[in-house]
């Protein structure tokens, strides 16, 4: 398809539902005027929808739409939506409607996993012009807004396949991966994102080129399951990972890596081998998603290991780098979790000491497993867990800081005096930098919320890792 958005934006809504209700316009889209309308985009959730809405702005941009000031009122806007919970839901129906109060007589489009699980809540929203339950109807949807607005679109010819910019941010988000087919009992993901789908990896590495030559300095691979990048294929997917990611590596540019959520069981030897073979270019960061320490929790959970196998392939991988950042997210008050199950999960918290730990109180959610449970954890019970374990996680957090003093970094400068190291830790320097750039560093303190750093000549710091230890030797900072 040409001057569309690329492949990759796809919820496949049609091997769920029937949506051919859904794709109409409800009026024509007529503007009146040789001035080029301009939009406004607005984005709920995950690092996937923030990089599907930087290729729907892409796409308008391409067309020679313009993008509205702060205070200005859009011809056109569209909503990225989000159904991670239902408070996401909710959220996302009241941006819709405040979006539709600031800019009357819009255009209003509304996409995203919300609209693929509960079209009919957006599709009644008066002043709602549009849902695109499928984003891969989103191509043909743009071309016919510029034809309305007298634009020949078949006069541009190249793909659109990706982005070329990442807003003002100073990382960019690389979507690699879309869909997920496991079956966890409280998440509605898998039903409104169910077709695995693997970008081309010369792709990927186009754009990531791409974005380099534009200031970004860092990329993040992220997709809706990282880890089954290429499994749809009928490869192995943690070598199809490690592969994209030594490729991404030896470009020359200027660049850092970092990769987003993985399973504990994905992150296989060869990734390893990868990351340790790379230091300067791959963070030694990951976040690998744990949700509880408890066997009889995860099983409810219908996770994939237990809390034991977890927390032993933690403390494995660990042990191949020197002080590698681990964080993860827990979810606490669970239906059916006890105070031992409770426990079971700070225990497994404290022993991996978890650099930085996200911490949710389950909410039911609707369409799922879960939702029926009926041994529900009191309100006030889930506040009290995830107060205590916020305690355990900040000291954690505050004592991995600790232990990076005099450890040469790389900071990518995200004001002039302050930015994010590679073991994701927010850095303060005494000297102004260019924002957007990478520094190397030198730690010189912890606080509370930061680190202190001095720069330092690259030359004096070849190895910015400060040394990598042999497979299977514990790190100074071990788990």
């Amino acid at each position: 398809m040409r001057g569309g958005l690329p492949p990759l934006l796809r919820t496949d809504y049609d091997a769920i539902h029937n949506p051919k209700k859904h794709l109409g316009i409800r009026g024509k889209v007529s503007y009146g005027t040789s001035i080029m309308p301009c939009f406004r985009l607005y984005t709920l959730g995950c690092k996937v929808n923030r990089y599907e809405t930087e290729c729907i702005r892409t796409g308008l941009i391409k067309y020679g739409y313009s993008e509205a000031e702060d205070e200005q009122a859009a011809d056109i806007v569209v909503v990225n939506t989000c159904a991670v919970t239902a408070e996401s839901d909710a959220k996302s129906r009241k941006i819709v409607r405040k979006l539709i109060k600031e800019n009357a007589g819009a255009e209003v489009i509304v996409t995203g996993c919300s609209v693929t699980h509960q079209p009919d809540a957006f599709l009644n929203i008066g002043g709602v012009t549009k849902i695109i339950p499928d984003k891969k109807h989103l191509p043909d949807f743009i071309r016919q807004l510029a034809q309305a607005q007298g634009i020949n679109a078949d006069t541009i010819t190249e793909n659109i396949t990706g982005i070329e910019r990442f807003g003002e941010r100073h990382r960019a988000f690389v979507k690699v991966q879309d869909g997920c087919i496991l079956g966890c009992s409280y998440c509605i993901i898998p039903k409104v994102r169910p077709i695995l789908y693997s970008r081309p990896m010369d792709e990927v590495l186009g754009e990531i080129r791409t974005l380099s030559n534009n200031g970004y300095r860092e990329m993040v691979l992220t997709g809706i399951h990282l880890g089954h990048y290429g499994r749809e294929k009928g490869k192995a997917a943690a070598d199809c990972l490690a592969a994209l990611v030594k490729q991404v590596a030896v470009l020359d540019a200027p660049l850092r890596l970092r990769l987003s959520s993985l399973e504990a069981v994905e992150v296989s030897d060869e990734l390893i081998d990868v990351m340790r073979a790379y230091p300067d270019r791959i963070c030694p960061h990951l976040h690998l998603s744990m949700q509880s320490g408890s066997d009889a929790v995860l099983r409810r959970m219908k996770r994939r290991w237990a809390g034991s196998r977890f927390v032993e392939r933690c403390v494995e991988i660990a042990g191949h780098f020197d002080r590698l950042a681990l964080s993860t997210d827990v979810i606490v008050g669970f239906p059916g979790e006890t105070d031992t199950d409770f426990e079971a999960t700070c225990e497994a918290v404290r022993q991996l000491r978890f650099s930085k730990v996200h911490i949710f109180r389950y909410s039911p959610r609707e369409g799922t497993e879960a939702a029926a449970f009926t041994d529900i954890v009191p309100a006030p019970v889930q506040k009290e867990r995830a107060a205590q374990l916020g305690g355990i996680a900040e000291r954690l957090r505050q004592e991995y800081a600790a232990s990076l003093v005099g450890m040469h970094e790389t900071v990518l400068m995200e004001t002039p005096l302050s930015g994010t190291s590679s073991r994701y830790i927010n850095v303060r320097l005494s000297q102004r930098q260019r924002t957007g750039g990478l520094v190397a560093v030198t730690i010189t303190g912890a606080h509370r919320e930061f680190c202190r750093a001095e720069t330092v000549n690259l030359q004096q710091c070849p190895d910015r890792s400060t040394g990598t230890p042999e497979r299977g030797q514990s790190s100074e900072f071990s788990r």
